[in-house]
């Protein structure tokens, strides 16, 4: 594991000075175009959940680009997300190469960090400039995810016989420790609410819980309704607002955020997939979807730029 760390080190280290030295884009799957119809729905936004290459499935844009992007849509912020490895370094290197735009990174506990690793949270919240700011409990090797997607593979628990895992605590104890935010990854709704009452009782300052009503998490409403009330904020992702079946997902996202509410709710993409929109021009896509459904101004504002501030200390 630690070959592969300093091995990542290196290449995005050589990849950074490549880009620098040449002064020329890069062609990885992301070709400019004209900015779209939502392009003013992003000015001061933040997302905090994109997918960008590298990474080891197909991505459609590489982080330099991808804030590059968003700068020039006039984002504030986003949030780069990798289900395998620590985000914390790279959200370093594109800052020092993309200006005018607050990069960040974090960590999600899957098997390939070790699973719930206290050390790993640690090593992340020291990464030279402290960008690493999100720890998601395990997402795609989280043992609701395999038993959802009815799979047969090794997963990382966070509870056993109704409680959580003493290393669980521990890892909310640093990120208590650190100022750091919890994410709920894709643990069950009660596993969620589990470590949303832990975070508070130890202090954690932020929490959110992730992408709360898609598969596999799939709270109701009730459960997010107790999840705001732990001081969690709920994230709604709006995923590729052209696709099939969007606009009765969409409605459905609408409705929950009703009953939610703007001030305890938080807009994300979750992009960055080849095939979907580039992340921002879709983050921007899922904004106007949402007015067009009747939200305000204000409403959206609060969601896509307030909440997403304070849950990453930048207000």
């Amino acid at each position: 594991m630690k070959q592969r760390a300093i091995g990542v080190a290196i290449l995005l280290a050589a990849y950074w000075a490549a880009y620098v030295w040449s002064g020329a884009p890069s062609t990885i799957g992301f070709a400019q175009s004209a900015p779209p119809a939502s392009t003013a729905a992003l000015t001061g936004a933040i997302d905090v959940h994109v997918h960008s290459y590298p990474d080891d499935r197909p991505r459609s844009i590489h982080a330099i680009d991808v804030a590059k992007l968003a700068q020039t849509r006039g984002m504030r912020a986003i949030v780069l997300k990798n289900h395998w490895e620590s985000t914390a370094g790279m959200a370093y290197l594109v800052r020092q190469v993309v200006p005018g735009i607050e990069v960040f990174g974090g960590i999600a506990l899957n098997r390939t960090v070790g699973g719930i690793n206290v050390a790993a949270v640690d090593h992340m919240a020291r990464v030279t400039g402290s960008f690493g700011r999100i720890v998601w409990m395990p997402t795609f090797d989280a043992e609701n995810q395999v038993r959802v997607s009815k799979e047969s593979r090794p997963f990382v628990s966070v509870t056993k016989d109704g409680e959580l895992l003493p290393e669980v605590k521990a890892v909310i104890g640093v990120i208590a420790k650190n100022n750091l935010v919890l994410a709920t990854g894709h643990s069950a709704p009660a596993e969620g609410l589990m470590l949303l009452r832990e975070g508070k009782q130890q202090g954690v300052r932020q929490m959110i819980v992730t992408h709360a009503i898609q598969t596999p998490v799939l709270m109701n409403v009730a459960q997010m309704k107790e999840a705001a009330s732990l001081g969690a904020f709920i994230e709604f992702v709006g995923g590729n607002p052209e696709g099939q079946g969007a606009a009765a997902r969409l409605d459905g996202i609408a409705e929950a955020i009703r009953q939610v509410g703007p001030a305890s709710s938080i807009l994300s993409s979750d992009l960055g997939q080849q095939g979907n929109p580039l992340p921002p021009d879709g983050f921007g896509m899922f904004i106007q979807a949402l007015r067009a459904r009747g939200f305000s101004d204000r409403d959206v504002d609060v969601m896509s730029k307030q909440n997403p501030a304070k849950l990453l200390g930048l207000q």
